[in-house]
């Protein structure tokens, strides 16, 4: 049956049980592959967890908007595109508890078994980012004071005070009941925490002064080691007693700001923990608990945060333009990192958003492209908010795969066809993970130092970040984003851009792996901080400095560019330029300026050394494009690394999970016209189901899925 026949079947049943109107059908190309596909009706299954589907396609379904009248109509369109889960109640906290302590759960019994009947799993999310108007009416201590001294209003989402000791009791009762009502629903697979932690951010009031204040004294035990740690004697900044301690608004000592950072990733810490707590006093093991973070957004320390989780989950959008895929494949592999483990998209864009400066429309294609882009960098499950059209609030001319009339918009076809991709595609990638050779390093702590002082307002750490993943990622075509003091052994190349805080013990680490083989790269900015934000006594790369043989003599923020020459041929140094120096015979010049402004003159840029049984590296400068792709060959060549997959033409993006005798690769065409790739060997096309092929032919935005086994 092809798909335009398929939803004409769906909807004519619909219409003929009255459930809705009858709307003119879109039309459909290609056929819904329905057969061989394993759906479990988890309802009926307590150990559901180990027979889920290995790819998950899913929506945000709110049925406590729409008539219950509706909801057999939206579950069966959601069946017939092959959706297996929707997310729901994490803005039903009115519904759900409509006045205090009174609480409604039986329309949603009724909304979590309809979504059962038609094969669909049910992920929960605790309300605590929309708290209802009885709450913060009756007790306006639990709203928000922002940084102006204002209380924020009811009526948006994110305005409770995380702080607020009368709020996280309310937060813990509502997911207490929660839990203990849907704590052994068979079908209820999972839980989310909030929504968006710290989106809007935290209480600027004086009952969170006193617990940053306390936090504080519990980190320093004694104010003089507060004021040691901080240098206070500038600018007669010496504390007598922590209660003189300010909130810091606007630009403030560094190691003040940077504690503050900390402590707000403590308030999200314990304000998630609040609720999990409540949750697992009634919660099966079998039901996992994430929380749908935001990609590059550094408002709190995500490793903190993710740690108690199953597995992290984020909230994938484009926004304005284009799916740019290194800066996509990069907060995947980010999320991944924060556990080591693969991750849910919770929320991506259907086709378009209405909160960025301008809302266009991906490209037909484009948004399977991205899906398929995100399974290929270890997402379980792609979640599109949302189903349909709210027809009043904030964000009415959001995109959707349904229309405010209840009928699907063209792109619910586009979903409808990753239904069916996943389908095909379940068996050969349950199991496998993302496998890498090279890691790129991410610190919290760096970026807010940097953000902090930045001293040029175009040293753009994202943009960076994004040049050296780009380079990396097109060489190796996989490399994991992770925590400075994960476990490094495992990579042949680890690459630091911007490692701004380097404490000791992180020294330590770093010079460990070196060490024992390892080849580490360090990019500009490396190395000035400890871990109160104030600058160590040896010149960069601080406790570095005597493995790499040499150190930054001074830096200098650009006005324009620096001619670069060297081993990686001729270039410029743009933005941020540091004049090195070497002290050790061993250390030597890669790359050196050209004339410039006499103080960088013929000085080294870059600097290598061998030590142990691996090297180091030191890139003291922001290089151009082709510069920054002359590095990473010589990075691979020096390391050992290889492509996973092998040569392919400009535009493809591939990816690689394998898991035991498996090996899974995942091609993507991000180019708007076709490209013909010849594979390294034959391979299984699973998406074509053309068998056993040594070349595919991808149309623009095309996917295969091609298995491999090792």
């Amino acid at each position: 049956m092809n798909k335009a026949a398929m939803w004409r079947g769906v909807v004519a049943g619909l219409v003929c049980a009255g459930l809705i109107a009858a709307p003119v059908v879109p039309s459909f190309a290609g056929e819904h592959a329905t057969s061989g596909d394993k759906v479990v009706v988890l309802a009926n299954d307590p150990a559901a967890l180990e027979h889920w589907p290995s790819l998950m396609l899913g929506t945000a379904w709110y049925p406590e908007q729409w008539p219950e009248s509706r909801w057999e109509a939206d579950l069966q369109l959601m069946e017939a595109a092959q959706i297996r889960f929707v997310r729901m109640t994490e803005f039903a906290w009115a519904k759900m508890e409509p006045r205090e302590g009174q609480y409604d759960f039986e329309w949603l019994d009724r909304a979590i078994a309809a979504a059962a009947k038609h094969h669909i799993a049910v992920v929960l999310g605790t309300p605590t980012a929309t708290p209802p108007a009885w709450l913060t009416q009756k007790f306006p201590e639990t709203l928000r004071i922002e940084q102006d001294g204002q209380r924020v209003t009811h009526g948006n989402r994110a305005h409770a005070s995380a702080t607020s000791p009368r709020y996280l009791e309310f937060c813990r009762q509502i997911a207490g009941k929660m839990g203990e009502r849907y704590g052994h629903n068979a079908n209820v697979v999972g839980w989310q925490i909030d929504n968006e932690y710290g989106y809007g951010q935290i209480s600027y009031d004086d009952a969170t002064r006193k617990e940053f204040q306390e936090w504080l004294a519990a980190k320093y035990g004694t104010v003089a080691n507060l004021n040691e740690r901080w240098a206070t004697q500038y600018w007669s900044e010496v504390y007598d007693n922590w209660s003189e301690i300010p909130i810091p608004v606007g630009e403030h000592n560094p190691g003040l700001m940077l504690d503050w950072k900390r402590f707000v990733t403590h308030v999200w810490v314990a304000y998630q923990q609040n609720q999990i707590d409540a949750l697992k006093k009634f919660i099966e093991p079998r039901q996992f608990i994430t929380g749908n973070l935001m990609g590059l957004w550094d408002g709190v320390d995500n490793y903190d945060v993710a740690k108690p989780l199953t597995f992290a989950s984020w909230d994938d959008y484009v926004g304005t333009g284009h799916v740019d895929p290194a800066m996509n494949g990069m907060i995947h592999d980010l999320t991944r990192g924060f556990l080591g483990r693969n991750f849910w998209v919770m929320e991506t864009q259907p086709g378009a958003v209405n909160w960025s400066k301008l809302n266009n429309f991906l490209n037909k294609g484009e948004a399977r492209a991205m899906a398929w882009q995100a399974v290929g960098h270890g997402a379980d499950a792609i979640g599109y908010w949302q189903w349909r059209s709210a027809l009043n609030g904030q964000e009415e001319l959001h995109g959707t795969l349904l229309g405010p009339d209840g009928t699907p918009v063209p792109f619910y076809d586009e979903v409808a066809q990753l239904g069916a991709d996943f389908a095909k595609t379940q068996e050969a990638l349950r199991g496998t993970k993302p496998v890498s050779e090279v890691a790129l390093l991410q610190s919290y702590d760096s970026r807010w130092a940097i953000e902090f002082q930045k001293h040029t307002e175009k040293y753009n750490q994202i943009g960076i970040l994004h040049d050296y993943y780009a380079a990396l990622q097109k060489r190796a075509q996989s490399v994991d984003v992770v925590n400075p003091y994960d476990k490094l052994d495992g990579y042949k190349l680890v690459v630091a851009p911007s490692l701004n805080v380097i404490p000791e013990d992180l020294a330590a680490h770093l010079r460990e792996y070196v060490q024992n083989g390892g080849h580490l790269v360090l990019g500009p900015r490396s190395g000035q901080k400890d871990q109160y934000n104030g600058l160590l006594p040896q010149r960069q790369p601080g406790y570095l400095a005597d493995v790499l043989g040499g150190r930054v003599e001074q830096y200098y923020a650009l006005e324009g560019d620096v001619p670069l020459g060297g081993t990686w041929g001729e270039g410029t140094a743009s933005v941020w330029a540091e004049q090195l120096k070497t002290n050790s015979a061993e250390t030597h010049s890669l790359e050196v300026y050209g004339e410039f402004n006499g103080w960088l003159d013929h000085q080294p840029a870059v600097l290598t050394r061998a030590f142990g049984r691996g090297t180091i590296t030191y890139i003291g400068t922001v290089v151009d494009g082709k510069t920054m792709a002359a590095a990473a060959d010589w990075m691979a060549k020096q390391s050992g690394v290889e492509p996973a997959f092998g040569a392919v033409p400009e535009g493809i993006d591939v990816s690689r999970r394998e898991g035991d005798a498996k090996r899974v690769f995942v091609l993507i065409n991000f180019n708007r016209v076709p490209q013909q790739v010849t594979l390294p060997r034959a391979m299984t096309a699973l998406l074509a189901g053309s068998g056993t092929v040594t070349s595919v032919t991808l149309p623009g935005y095309g996917v295969e899925v091609l298995s491999d086994a090792k």
